[in-house]
């Protein structure tokens, strides 16, 4: 359940991204393209791929990396990055089976296309950790059920709906392989409808909010350690659009504590609880120059 004091503070950040962005259309892009390598690092990295954020980088820029890099760890670099741009530039994809499919196999062609863009079929069983995911026989009435689900709980707070679609779309593992990428990018499907910026979960987080909030869920279907990582990932993406969009100058977190006399440790706390305006770039914490603690 996400707090009052959080939903608000959700509700204020988004009207005054509303009022700025206006004219400012093509600065938000800028920000999505520089966003997207850390976006698609991260996403692969819950996965346990071994590519850095440099390498990430330098791939999606058709690079050489220094390294010999598996053709799949590419693939799903490249792959990850052109569903995440195929969603940004559409605007208007529908959540729906089709689309899901779609979306699947851009993400696993030319890495198993046997699998690609398909469900799981009889005697093509998963596990994640110590749960076994449903028979693939029942996965197709499961989404469809969630799909109906979703949409028809409006009266439940937007991120609570998107928060446990997730969960359970995780749950089901509709897939053999790439569910958690695909549920992640349905994530910034569900925002961009509800006219929200994307967010990063994080791989650094993973074992401390992401992990245990699957644990949560299997446990009792409740939602509390997601509904937190999100709320905290959107307010933090929120802010630092809003920083760009006021043209501020930006500057590392530890440099604006040292010159405000600052403890670091205080500063770096509150953004992690995101009680200040602050927002990681390439993992590291930054805030305006021009905000008052």
């Amino acid at each position: 359940m996400i707090n009052a004091t959080t939903r608000l503070k959700i509700k204020q950040l988004k009207q005054v991204y509303e009022r700025l962005k206006i004219g400012k259309e093509s600065l938000l892009v800028i920000l999505d393209e520089t966003e997207l390598p850390e976006l698609v690092y991260n996403s692969n990295a819950i996965e346990n791929s071994t590519l850095t954020l440099k390498e990430t980088e330098r791939i999606l820029l058709e690079l050489e990396v220094a390294r010999n890099v598996s053709v799949r760890e590419l693939f799903e670099a490249k792959n990850l990055a052109r569903v995440s741009e195929y969603i940004r530039n559409k605007k208007a994809v529908e959540l729906n089976t089709e689309n899901i499919l779609l979306l699947h196999k851009m993400l696993i062609g030319g890495i198993n296309d046997k699998i690609a863009g398909r469900f799981r079929e009889p005697n093509e069983y998963v596990r994640v950790g110590t749960h076994i995911a449903p028979a693939p026989e029942h996965v197709d009435q499961l989404l469809t059920n969630l799909l109906t689900s979703y949409a028809s709980t409006h009266d439940q707070y937007f991120l609570e709906r998107i928060s446990h679609f997730h969960l359970e779309f995780e749950r089901i593992h509709p897939f053999i392989d790439g569910n958690g990428r695909i549920g992640r990018v349905l994530i910034n499907l569900q925002l961009q409808q509800q006219g929200y910026p994307p967010v990063i979960i994080r791989n650094k987080g993973k074992r401390v909010l992401y992990y245990p909030s699957f644990r949560e869920y299997q446990a009792d279907r409740t939602a509390k350690l997601f509904d937190r990582l999100l709320a905290l990932a959107l307010i933090e993406s929120l802010h630092k659009r809003l920083a760009y969009l006021k043209g501020e100058e930006i500057v590392k977190l530890v440099d604006y504590a040292s010159l405000k006399s600052l403890s670091v440790n205080t500063v770096l706390n509150a953004a992690r609880r995101q009680t200040i305006p602050a927002f990681r770039e390439k993992g590291v914490w930054k805030i305006s120059n021009n905000v008052s603690l």
